[in-house]
Parts: C-alpha cells; structure tokens; sequence
C-alpha cells in the first residue's frame, strides 16, 4: 500500500512538472534573460527568500557563485538576509540591504511560496526605488506579491497551493536559470 502511494506521488510531481514547463516555459526564459541582462552588465544577482523558500535563496546564491553543472567563473551573486545585527528579519531588513547594497544593474531575486511577506515587497520596492529589475518566483494562484511588480520586471507563478508541489518546480526553474546562464555564457557544449 505504502509502495504505491510513493509511486503515485513520483506520477504525480512529473504530471505537474510537464504542465508547468508548458505554462512556465516563456516566464523562465524571461528570467534567464533577465539574470543573464544583469550579470553581463556588471550588475549582481541579490536574493531573498522567507521561511521555506529561504534555503532555496541560499542554495540559488551558492550556485551562482560556484557553479551548475559545470565549471565556469563566478557570478556575483548576494544572499539577502544575513546581514542583520539582531539575527533576525524584522519587515524592514530585507529593504535596507537591498538600498545599501544595490545599484541599477543588479537584479533581485525573490523567491516565495505565498507571496505576502511584507519583507519581500519590501525589498522589492527598495529595489524599483534603485531602478533593479526583480524577478519573483511565487507559488499560488495571484499572489499579493507580484502585484507589486513593474512591466519590465518577471514573474514566474508556480500554479499549485501544495507546497511541495510549489517547491518541486521552483527548483526546477532555478535549475533552468542556472543552465540558460551557462549555455549563454560558455556555450552548448559540455
């Protein structure tokens, strides 16, 4: 019995994943552009992610400044979050990191299964006041977050309210960034 509900949840995380690369498809490739745009103009990719999607910040960070698949030099890249003095984030932090530490060329990356952190649209304001480009990744049907956006910012919204759902493609788009940098920046080959 156990057996089978494992296997279904694998046929279920591909079924949804399939689906997601087809509504989500031009939303990442916008991302890419977006992260590539910011990176090859000398600017650097801040990110910021609250609770859960918190490790995903630290682990997209981490690829950035390391590597992907393959080695290639390092990007800049910032987690947001840590600086604080007190250790921990008050509604206001994320903002003041983002407005000491930005400039035009960098890029914000939030990444939120809900989207209402007051934190994140906090820094997403801080980042439209320094003249950044945001990419949101968000769970959820309209969430409040990407509201906040401008046209020339990306948002790309995980259709699902199940978390692990949610995260399952998150990672996956992150992947994707990660990958479409690389092919720009060395090329297809292996």
């Amino acid at each position: 019995m156990l057996l089978q509900r494992i296997q279904q949840l694998f046929i279920d995380s591909a079924d949804f994943k399939y689906q997601c690369a087809q509504s989500l498809g031009h939303k990442t490739d916008l991302a890419v552009q977006a992260v590539f745009s910011s990176l090859t103009n000398g600017g650097k990719i801040m990110v910021a992610g609250m609770g859960a999607t918190q490790p995903l910040a630290h682990y997209m960070t981490a690829l950035l400044l390391g590597r992907f698949e393959r080695d290639r030099p390092e990007l800049a890249a910032l987690l947001l979050g840590v600086h604080g003095s007190s250790g921990s984030l008050d509604q206001h932090s994320l903002a003041r990191e983002v407005r000491a530490l930005g400039a035009s060329e960098d890029l914000l990356l939030v990444i939120s299964t809900k989207g209402g952190e007051v934190a994140l649209e906090g820094a997403i304001d801080a980042a439209h006041e320094r003249a950044m480009t945001v990419v949101a990744l968000v769970g959820g049907a309209i969430p409040q977050l990407v509201q906040s956006l401008h046209d020339t910012d990306v948002a790309v919204c995980v259709p699902s309210e199940q978390h692990s759902r949610i995260h399952e493609v998150m990672m996956v788009v992150l992947h994707c960034v990660c990958d479409g940098v690389d092919i720009q920046l060395l090329g297809d080959g292996a």
